[in-house]
C-alpha cells in the first residue's frame, strides 16, 4: 500500500491581504456569499476555494463557486432546505438557487491505513476522512486549485505556493506526481485540460509520469470517463487536447479502436483531418455560445472506425445500408466498454451516420421530407464535415445547401432565434425531480 507521507508536502501558510489580490465580493456569486454567511453565522468556517478564486485572479469569469468548510455534510444540509447530499466515496452538499448550484465540501483530512482503501494499482477506493483547512489544501490535486478566500476578513490563504504557480502560469501537482496519478488517474486528464483551457504549461515533474501511467485510465469506470471526456472536448480547446491526448498515449486508452485505425488505416490522414475539423467546429460553437450535442461530438470521434468497418462489410458483399448498420453497432459495442455513452446519444449517433446514405436520395419529394426530419440538420452538418476534411461526396453538401435556400425548413416550436437551445454542460447536474403527493382516498 502506498504511504500517505508521499503526498504530504511541506506547507508554509501565506496570508495575502485584501489590498494585494484581485478577489472581491462583487465578483462572487451572491448565492455563494449567502451560503458562506450562513455558515459563519452558525459558527463554522467557510471559504471560496478552487476555480472560483483562481479564475478571478486570472481576470476570468468563474464557471463555479465552490465552498470549503469545517461543517460536516449533514450539518450543512440541515442549514439549507434547498440542499441535497450527493456522493458515496466523499459526501458533498449541493445547494440549489434556481438554476445555480453551489457545491459545499467539508475539509478533507489525511487518511490513515485503517480508513483508507486502495486498489492494487494505488487508486483510492475509499477515503472518507474530514480534517482542517491545512490538510484540505494538501489533499487537493493542483496548486492552482488550492487557494482559499474568506469573505469574513477578505484575505486569500495560500498553503502550497499556489499564487506563485498562477503567476508563473504552470500546472503543478501537490505532492508526489506518480502517487497522485495512481490515486486517481483522471488527474492526468485534468492536468491536460487545465493547461489547455488556461494556456498554462505543465511543470516537468507533473508532465513526465503521464506517458508511463496513461494505461491506469483503463481502471476508471466507463461512466465517469464519459463525463471527463466531455469536459475535455467541451473546454473550447478540443483540437489542442486531441493532439495532446495522442501525444501522451491517452487517446489509445479512451478510444482504442479509433486509435488503431488512425495509426494503420490507409485513410488515416483523412480521418485525423476529419476529427480535427469537427473539433475545430466544436471550439468555434462554444466560443460563440452555440449549442453543442455530445452525440455529434462522439459521432465525429468514432466515424473513422465506423467508416472502416462499413467499407470492410461492403467489400465482403453486404449491401450498403445493412453494412453501415452493422459497422455502427460493432464500433459502438467496442467503444462503450471504455466510455459509457448513454443510449439517448448512441441512438442519435446512429441516425447521423445512417443519414449519410439517406442524403444521397435527392429525387422527387424525398428532399422535402428529409429537411423536416429532426436529425436532418445534424446529418447535414456531418456531411459538410466529411467534405471539409477532403472526402469526395459528389457535391452533395453544395446541393443540400442550395436546396435549403430554396426550401427553408420551418423553425421548431421549442427553439427560436430569440431563445436558443442551451449548450450541453457535463458538469451541471439536473435538479432532483419533485415527487407528486399521493391522492387521498
Amino acid at each position: 500500500m502506498l504511504k500517505n507521507s508521499t503526498i504530504m508536502p511541506d506547507t508554509s501558510l501565506k496570508i495575502i491581504p485584501r489590498d494585494h489580490h484581485a478577489v472581491s465580493r462583487r465578483l462572487i456569486s451572491p448565492s455563494a456569499l449567502k451560503v458562506m454567511q450562513r455558515l459563519h453565522d452558525n459558527g463554522f468556517q467557510a471559504f471560496l476555494v478552487g476555480g472560483g478564486v483562481r479564475d478571478i485572479l486570472l481576470n476570468q469569469q468563474p464557471k463555479d463557486f465552490d465552498i470549503a468548510t469545517n461543517a460536516h455534510p449533514e450539518q450543512v444540509h440541515a442549514l439549507f432546505r434547498n440542499s441535497r447530499l450527493i456522493g458515496r466515496r466523499f459526501k458533498l452538499v449541493h445547494i440549489l438557487f434556481g438554476r445555480e448550484t453551489i457545491e459545499v465540501a467539508t475539509f478533507r483530512g489525511s487518511a490513515d491505513e485503517g480508513s483508507e482503501k486502495q486498489s492494487e494499482h494505488g487508486m483510492l477506493l475509499r477515503d472518507n476522512v474530514y480534517g482542517n483547512i491545512e490538510e484540505d489544501a494538501v489533499r487537493r490535486d493542483f496548486t492552482i486549485n488550492a487557494l482559499y478566500y474568506s469573505p469574513k476578513d477578505f484575505n486569500v490563504y495560500d498553503y502550497v505556493d499556489s499564487l506563485k504557480d498562477i503567476q508563473q502560469r504552470q500546472i503543478r501537482l501537490i505532492g508526489d506526481p506518480e502517487t497522485r496519478y495512481r490515486e486517481d488517474p483522471v488527474r492526468m486528464l485534468r492536468a491536460l485540460r487545465f493547461a489547455a483551457k488556461l494556456d498554462f504549461t505543465i511543470a516537468p515533474e507533473t508532465r513526465q509520469p503521464i506517458f508511463e501511467l496513461a494505461p491506469l485510465l483503463g481502471h476508471i469506470s466507463s461512466a465517469r470517463l464519459f463525463d471527463e471526456v466531455l469536459k475535455l472536448f467541451l473546454s473550447g480547446q478540443a483540437v489542442t487536447l486531441f493532439r495532446e491526448l495522442r501525444q501522451f498515449n491517452i487517446f489509445e486508452q479512451l478510444f482504442p479502436s479509433v486509435h488503431h485505425t488512425l495509426l494503420h488505416d490507409p485513410n488515416k490522414n483523412f480521418y485525423v483531418q476529419l476529427i480535427e475539423q469537427g473539433l475545430k467546429n466544436t471550439d468555434e460553437r462554444i466560443r460563440v455560445e452555440k449549442p453543442v450535442t455530445p452525440a455529434f461530438l462522439y459521432a465525429t470521434l468514432l466515424w473513422p472506425e465506423v467508416d472502416r468497418l462499413w467499407a470492410q462489410f461492403q467489400a465482403d458483399g453486404m449491401p450498403e445500408f445493412p453494412a453501415l448498420q452493422n459497422a455502427s453497432q460493432l464500433a459502438l459495442s467496442h467503444q462503450v466498454k471504455h466510455i459509457a455513452i448513454p443510449k439517448r446519444f448512441t441512438l442519435m449517433m446512429k441516425e447521423i451516420w445512417e443519414y449519410q446514405i439517406r442524403l444521397k436520395k435527392i429525387q422527387g419529394k424525398r428532399p422535402l421530407q428529409l429537411i423536416e426530419e429532426p436529425r436532418f440538420r445534424a446529418a447535414y452538418d456531418f456531411l459538410l464535415l466529411r467534405e471539409a476534411a477532403g472526402e469526395n461526396c459528389q457535391g452533395l453538401g453544395k446541393w443540400w445547401t442550395n436546396f435549403q435556400i430554396k426550401h427553408p425548413a420551418p423553425i421548431p416550436r421549442r427553439f427560436n432565434r430569440e431563445s436558443p437551445a442551451p449548450a450541453f454542460d457535463p458538469e451541471k447536474k439536473a435538479p432532483p425531480k419533485r415527487r407528486r403527493r399521493a391522492k387521498r382516498i
